[in-house]
């Protein structure tokens, strides 16, 4: 019998775990709140597709989880609004499936909880953010260990950096929200200095690493960081990402920081921005070494995770 992994949140990351798991030939359960969508790439006998309208559902997720090696937290909040009201019931659903059915609980996170930092993130660096979202993810993961410690489930979190790759929207990934105009050789305005070294991660690159400790006992228990390319700076991201498929950019300009300044007293969204703001005025660069060097992965050629991401831009203009 094929061991059986439970996926929930079908975003970017969510798919691209579920499309690895089946390509190795497990039994995949993909959870999103329809439980609807097209077929997996590379999908053969199928991947089944459940729904869970309320993901804070914990009696719907120990049924999902039943019987499974492992259950992946790669849901994506509609918005960082709600943030505060979504996040803690969610997390404390997936707790409560991990330690009821047994399954190993590998959660897909950003690099918030660190916080603003002096020269790269590593893993293992304390979680000392003081912004409100950042808190939010840092006491998921906290909660997480330390139940975990306890021997009451098994936890392991893999943090990643911006998305890049597949499928990655607007909603999931900055240079995705200004990459069809930057196509377009428009000028385009983007989050902070546009000259200032940041981390991207493909979204592929995530999904590997949440399916190779999913399944190592000797990695649950810690932060891993997703194999990540070495930083560049936005205008360098989308002079190559234009680049992968025989384009070239207009002008990039940094968003008036004005904008989220005073825009934010009446714009939630632009509030919610600025906390995060710091990650693109100073480098912002994630060390992914351990997991390259422990486990052999490495990420994926710069090259193609610029031509998937003009191609999903291409596409989506």
């Amino acid at each position: 019998m094929s061991e059986r992994h439970v996926v929930v949140g079908a975003g970017p990351v969510g798919l691209a775990t579920a499309e690895l798991l089946v390509g190795q030939g497990k039994e995949v359960v993909l959870v999103s709140r329809s439980g609807a969508g097209p077929a997996l790439e590379g999908q053969s006998t199928g991947a089944l597709r459940r729904e869970a309208a309320d993901v804070a559902d914990a009696d719907r997720l120990v049924a999902l989880a039943d019987g499974a090696v492992a259950i992946y937290n790669c849901v994506n909040p509609p918005s960082y609004t709600v943030w505060p009201t979504f996040w803690p019931p969610v997390a404390a659903a997936f707790l409560e499936a991990a330690e009821r059915t047994g399954a190993v609980l590998v959660t897909a996170a950003a690099l918030y909880p660190y916080g603003p930092v002096d020269g790269p993130m590593v893993e293992g660096m304390p979680d000392a953010a003081t912004t409100k979202k950042a808190m939010i993810r840092g006491g998921m993961w906290a909660d997480a260990r330390r139940l975990h410690e306890q021997g009451r489930t098994r936890a392991v979190e893999v943090r990643g950096s911006d998305y890049m790759g597949p499928r990655v929207s607007t909603a999931t990934g900055h240079i995705a929200r200004v990459a069809p105009a930057a196509l377009a050789g428009k000028t385009v305005r983007v989050f902070g200095s546009p000259d200032q070294p940041h981390s991207f991660t493909d979204v592929r690159d995530m999904a590997r690493a949440l399916v190779r400790v999913a399944v190592e006992p000797s990695a649950w228990g810690r932060v891993w960081h997703a194999p990540t390319n070495p930083a560049k700076t936005q205008t360098e991201v989308l002079e190559d990402v234009a680049a992968s498929v025989g384009r070239r950019i207009g002008k990039v300009r940094s968003m008036p920081h004005v904008l989220l300044s005073v825009g934010g007293t009446v714009v939630p969204m632009l509030r919610e921005l600025r906390e995060t703001e710091y990650q693109f005025t100073a480098p912002y660069v994630l060390d992914s070494s351990d997991i390259e060097r422990t486990f052999g992965l490495a990420p994926t050629a710069w090259e193609d995770v610029c031509r998937a991401t003009a191609e999903n831009a291409l596409a989506a203009s």
